[in-house]
């Protein structure tokens, strides 16, 4: 019997339920696939923006301890004074040699940019802060000096000032200015003067 079929080798289609039912799991698998990767990629965006912050804490700390020293370390016959930019912090200008109190000018991490907002009081740089207008996930835990970042709504509003407890406020056309500086309160250049962003 050439070419005849046993009855094991025929295969029975679906019928028309079953397929239906088939059809149903398959969906239902690419739902929970779906469903899936979107989890993982909110988890890893935020695992992302989490190193990212820590990344801002750390070179913003740079930069405030960069602007102070340059404001405590004063050349002979010299008052204290801040940056008036931030290449000063990298060659100070005050000195006839090579005198640095910042290795480089850091890649903001939350922008992926050189660029950073200056927080000047007069024409003189006495901090910085990230153009950014993301909202932090941290919130809360911050060190001492950092306490002034608590609830922000954007990383532009963590201000990275020395005197670190240096008290800013808003005033209604959105201008910030110094509300009453706790430390340094006897330096001119922190009395009555406005503050730029």
């Amino acid at each position: 019997m050439d070419g005849a079929m046993s009855p094991s080798d025929k295969r029975q289609p679906l019928r028309a339920p079953e397929r239906g039912f088939s059809y149903i799991w398959l969906l239902l698998f690419i739902a929970f696939m779906g469903y899936g990767l979107t989890v993982v990629a909110e988890i890893q965006s935020t695992v992302s923006q989490r190193e990212k912050e820590r990344a801002l804490l750390a070179i913003g700390r740079q930069f405030r301890d960069a602007i102070r020293r340059y404001h405590e370390t004063q050349a002979i016959g010299t008052k204290k004074e801040y940056p008036a930019s931030l290449d000063d912090l990298l060659k100070d200008p005050r000195y006839p040699g090579v005198k640095r109190h910042l290795r480089q000018i850091f890649v903001d991490p939350m922008t992926g940019q050189p660029e950073w907002g200056l927080v000047k009081v007069g024409e003189r740089i006495v901090g910085v802060h990230s153009l950014s207008e993301l909202t932090p996930i941290k919130q809360d835990n911050f060190e001492q000096e950092d306490l002034q970042f608590l609830r922000k709504q954007k990383y532009a509003e963590w201000l990275f000032v020395y005197p670190s407890d240096l008290l800013l406020q808003i005033d209604a056309s959105g201008t910030p200015s110094i509300k009453s500086p706790v430390k340094g309160a006897d330096d001119p250049l922190l009395k009555n003067e406005e503050v730029k962003r």
